[in-house]
Order: structure tokens, then sequence, then C-alpha cells
């Protein structure tokens, strides 16, 4: 009868993972779930710092670290959700110097929504729309392939903004850098209200634009 119901919760599991039902995992633990591509993604994380890989498989993988792992311990990943919407939450009561890392690997082709107070968000290979917002910290957009975007917004109020990828770099108080392509897919909005964004491209996109 143990082994039977054992089954039974374990193809429960299975079922609600694959239906992107709600998941919990405490930090030390690392989080996996099937995610399609094209999925909207929202993140909203408590400070720290987060790195967001695009990866070829049909899942999201979660894993974070912090100074030790009591620490850890207080730290949750909160995952939920349906098929073409997903959310990630990371809370915790962590101190603010326990310098957590999390690291975040979601298909290649995956619609970003990210909110945190203060940190370092990174986003690498990973193409969709994409909508950062950062109180204070830095954010870098980075890409080994062409820019596909046909609107790009990023701005600080206190800071800089460097655009490698428009040959484009910007710094003071209430910069912004914008810019149009007709032929772009993707839509593309970073700020930060004090400190950095970058965005990190080896080709240089067409089309219209504007910098302030």
């Amino acid at each position: 009868m143990r082994s039977l119901c054992a089954v039974a919760g374990a193809a429960l599991v299975a079922c609600n993972l694959a239906g992107l039902a709600e998941t919990r995992f405490p930090c030390h633990q690392s989080l996996n779930a099937p995610m399609a591509s094209r999925t909207n993604l929202s993140i909203d994380s408590r400070p720290g710092g987060l790195h967001i890989t695009g990866s070829d498989d049909e899942k999201i993988h979660v894993t974070c670290t912090t100074q030790d792992s009591e620490q850890a311990r207080h730290v949750h990943l909160d995952f939920s959700g349906n098929a073409g919407h997903a959310r990630l939450s990371i809370t915790g009561t962590a101190e603010h110097d326990s310098n957590l890392e999390v690291q975040i690997e979601v298909p290649h082709r995956t619609n970003l929504y990210v909110r945190m107070s203060a940190g370092e968000v990174k986003v690498e290979e990973v193409k969709g729309d994409k909508d950062i917002d950062l109180y204070a910290g830095q954010i870098t957009i980075s890409s080994n392939h062409e820019w596909n975007y046909q609107n790009v917004d990023a701005s600080v109020d206190i800071g800089e903004v460097k655009a490698q990828a428009y040959d484009a770099d910007r710094g003071g108080f209430f910069r912004r850098f914008t810019k149009t392509n007709p032929n772009g897919e993707y839509n593309l909005h970073a700020h930060v209200m004090t400190g950095e964004v970058d965005l990190v491209g080896k080709q240089k996109p067409q089309g219209a634009g504007t910098s302030d």
C-alpha cells in the first residue's frame, strides 16, 4: 500500500509540474520545472544578483547561493503559472550582505519581466521581450547574436547608459537611449533609478534611433 501511495504521489507531483502548478523550494535546493519556449516569465526578487541565461531545454532551472547554508534556508523560490505565463518569486529574510546569487536558466526564446529593488541583473542569450526595472544597481543585457529589437528604451535617473551594441554611451542625470528598428521582433525596456545599464552586442543593428 505504501509503495502504491508513493507511486501515486510521485505521479501527482509530475502532473502538477507539467501544468506549472505552484512549487516552493528553499534556496539551498534547486528548482526544476517544465517551461515552454516563448513563455512570459515574471521575476520578482529580493535584493541580490540574478544571472539569467538562455538554454536549449524547454524548462526553467534555478539555483541560488548565499553566504552560508543557514541563510540559504531563509530564502525561498516560489514558481507558479500556467502554459504561456509563469512567475518566479525570490523571497526571504537573509541579511542584505548575504551575497545572494541566483542562476536562472530559461529557454532561449523567453519574454522577461523583472523587478528587483537593488542588486545586479545579467541577461545572456535570451531572445524575447524584456522589461527590467531596478531601484539601484546594474542591468547588463548581452548577446552574441544579432540584436533583433524593434524598440529599445534604456534609461537611468542617475548613472550611465552604456549601449555598446549601438555605439552609444551616456552618463549623468536622467539619461536615456532609445532606438527603433521596423524590422525588429522584440521590445526592450531597461531602467535603473541609480546605477548603470549595459547593452552588450557584437553586431551593430540597423534602424533609426535617438539618444538623450
